[in-house]
């Protein structure tokens, strides 16, 4: 078994000691070096050639967002973000991911906390599924779509379904950049995003966008031009009478909120009208909730290879036939404006 070597950076000595209590029981796993700020992490990874590294974003002398954007260019390696759990923690956790990090987690608690097993596990399984993930640069601003589009079905959009996991914090705020301010129909989005992490993500996300972003809640009705980001640990969908809705259903292929149920209800509420997109992330949550939608009538687009961190879901998606394009991700916005402001011709 070849071992997992990780680069430690965090200029708290009590943090670095308890990701070592963490790892130090796993024999595949190996601690390489610990640095206690941007600059030491820059110059490590280049040294020692970590398979992932650990990431804080407050940090002296160079803070973890400069880090990340270092190490993507001088040594592209995978990054996970370990923050605190503020605000701040949370916006700058994100701001890294812009700067290539593949994910934030937030920072374990103390090895006597009743969360401390859960958070040990989740942490452990990142580590070894992001020390695989082969990072590239990205999203070049002149790539031409990929598409294999089928002739645009009939039916106005109504509503538009998002899902992402890895690399989605970033992809989800370029792609919602993009839109204008009056855009005509409800967005929806599940994100797999760390818990603790949602009420913080929604804030970061919304930050300076046009569009009013903000966190879903239980039959509230749906606004043109506002984004409803699910809240964690519950399955979010929507109605025919255009409002949200909640289940607390078992998690669906290990996930809850599941991609799978968002679609899968805008396939049963809306069918042609309704609008699947599909971003970078692990695994393959969605699929079937866009095959569902699909069957419908539905339009699916997927991000493609090359402007994705991990070309999971998306993958997944084209594999089982339920794409009917397949965009860069700085294709995707002025798509999404085309199909609301033109409806689908007959």
């Amino acid at each position: 078994m070849q071992s997992i070597k990780v680069l430690i950076a965090d200029d708290s000595a009590t943090a670095r000691a308890v990701m070592r209590t963490i790892f130090e029981s796993e024999p595949d796993i190996h601690i390489v070096g610990e640095a206690q700020n941007g600059v030491e992490a820059v110059e490590m990874t280049r040294q020692l050639e970590p398979d992932i590294v650990l990431m804080d974003v407050v940090m002296p002398l160079m803070d973890g967002i400069d880090a990340t954007k270092e190490i993507m260019a001088r040594a592209p390696t995978p990054i996970l973000v370990v923050s605190a759990v503020t605000q701040r923690g949370v916006d700058l956790s994100l701001s890294a991911t812009q700067a290539g990090a593949l994910l934030a987690l937030p920072k374990p608690d103390s090895p006597l906390s009743p969360r401390f097993a859960e958070q040990r596990a989740e942490l452990i399984g990142m580590v070894r599924a992001l020390s695989q993930v082969k990072v590239v640069r990205r999203w070049s601003q002149d790539r031409r779509t990929r598409a294999r589009p089928r002739s645009s079905p009939s039916g106005q959009i109504q509503v538009i379904a998002i899902a992402a996991s890895t690399g989605g914090p970033a992809a989800l705020r370029a792609l919602l950049t993009g839109l204008p301010s009056r855009m005509g129909v409800p967005i929806v989005i599940v994100q797999h995003i760390a818990s603790d992490f949602t009420a913080g993500f929604v804030h970061w996300l919304g930050d300076g966008l046009p569009l009013s972003v903000r966190l879903a809640q239980r039959d509230e009705p749906m606004m043109p031009g506002v984004v409803y980001v699910a809240p964690e640990d519950r399955h979010t969908g929507v109605t025919s009478e255009h409002t949200i809705c909640f289940s607390s259903e078992g998690p669906i292929g290990g996930f809850r909120p599941s991609a799978t149920y968002l679609f899968s209800s805008v396939a049963r509420a809306f069918g042609a009208d309704g609008l699947g997109v599909v971003l970078t992330g692990m695994g393959s949550d969605g699929v079937q909730g866009l095959i569902e939608l699909r069957r419908a009538g539905g339009y699916v687009i997927s991000q493609d290879e090359e402007s994705s961190v991990v070309y999971g879901m998306a993958q997944e998606a084209v594999r089982a036939g339920a794409t009917d394009e397949v965009l860069a991700l700085d294709r995707i916005a002025p798509r999404l404006v085309e199909l609301v402001s033109e409806g689908r011709p007959r």
